[in-house]
């Protein structure tokens, strides 16, 4: 079974577990949102065309992710006009995973919430942290640091002696990691990890 629905102007051809980039919706990661633009449904030789949107018809998801895309350069010049403008955007970005969809008016099934021992447990991985990957995760183990607390709690001279031990070039201080623990310490979620964070938590 599969849908085509519309979201941010543009339409998606979608079917259960998806995962799809789509234009920002409001909401944080783990957020069950519900799309109601569907313009076909299809199960099997069954094709069910809207007018232009199909009646009770919707596709739910939750969020995965809030992100941005790549950055855009653009670059305006006037010839002998001593003129020229530079600007950078990157579009905000939602990674939605489709859960369900629905026919006749159905409603999303409600998510179960997280035990609060989970959630604690999942909020004091340090991977969560731009920049650190399994391999970097190891590494602060070795070292001791096993949780966003003792992240938050260091000093400049105690970020400067973890970064010498275990020779991260100025990482630590450069992506900033006491400031994101204690972000996600207060509840707020992961900052979306830029393309070189990507690309260095993937390396270590």
């Amino acid at each position: 079974m599969y849908a085509v629905v519309k979201t941010g102007g543009k339409q998606y051809r979608v079917a259960k577990d998806d995962i799809i980039t789509i234009e920002r919706l409001a909401g944080e990661p783990g957020d069950v949102i519900t799309l109601n633009e569907v313009l076909l449904v299809a199960e099997g030789a069954d094709v069910t065309v809207g007018a232009p949107f199909i009646d009770g018809a919707s596709v739910a998801g939750e969020i995965v992710d809030q992100t941005r895309g790549k950055k855009i350069i653009i670059f305006k010049k006037r010839r002998r006009q001593n003129y020229r403008r530079k600007k950078g955007h990157r579009q905000q970005l939602t990674l939605f995973k489709v859960t369900d969809i629905l026919t006749g008016g159905a409603k999303p099934a409600a998510k179960a919430k997280a035990k609060p021992a989970a959630k604690a447990a999942a909020v004091e991985d340090v991977s969560l942290i731009g920049g650190v990957g399994p391999k970097l995760k190891e590494k602060l183990a070795g070292y001791g640091v096993t949780s966003l607390k003792q992240l938050a709690e260091m000093s400049a001279a105690d970020v400067a002696k973890m970064d010498e031990a275990l020779e991260l070039h100025g990482r630590a201080e450069r992506d900033e990691w006491v400031e994101q623990a204690k972000e996600l310490i207060a509840g707020k979620p992961p900052r979306a990890k830029t393309d070189r964070e990507r690309a260095d938590g993937d390396k270590e």
